[in-house]
């Protein structure tokens, strides 16, 4: 696409850099996007051909930016890792990227600072209603069902 006249490309291109002023997105999230918008597939094969050779977009720097932030708003791996698969990232980028990001978290200390603010928003509940939504909650959330029965139980 080496400055290509044809003004399909141009409008491509521009149209995939609106999408990723807004936030990072999978190569697979953009193509879905042009194909919404009607560019033909050759055209949106050298557009994402040309932002991959211009490092504008990339599996594994889309999966590490998304882990980062979902990991700040306390979601759980198990979450983390449907969201990328249904954003077309392969699972061997998934993996990688999750274990990087993973190193020194522990899931366990996350899912009781959340069980017991949940608890808090809970008094006045009857303590099995009360149990049962903070499990439900924290599994929404994505994280293991063993930790989260373990540190229910616990509180």
């Amino acid at each position: 696409m080496k400055n290509n006249p044809d003004p399909r490309f141009s409008k491509a291109r521009e149209y995939a850099f609106l999408l990723l002023k807004f936030r990072q997105r999978s190569e697979r999230e953009i193509c879905e996007r042009l194909k919404r918008k009607k560019f033909e597939e050759p055209v949106i094969k050298e557009t994402i051909r040309w932002l991959k050779e211009k490092k504008f977009i990339g599996d594994a720097l889309f999966a590490r930016a998304w882990i980062d932030s979902r990991l700040s708003k306390t979601y759980g791996p198990r979450r983390l890792i449907l969201e990328l698969r249904k954003r077309g990232v392969a699972s061997d980028i998934i993996r990688a990227e999750l274990e990087n990001a993973l190193t020194g978290y522990c899931e366990e200390e996350v899912v009781r600072d959340l069980a017991s603010q949940k608890y808090g928003r809970l008094k006045g509940i009857e303590p099995y209603k009360a149990k049962s939504r903070v499990q439900a909650y924290l599994l929404r959330r994505g994280f293991s069902p063993d930790v989260i029965i373990e540190v229910v139980n616990q509180l």
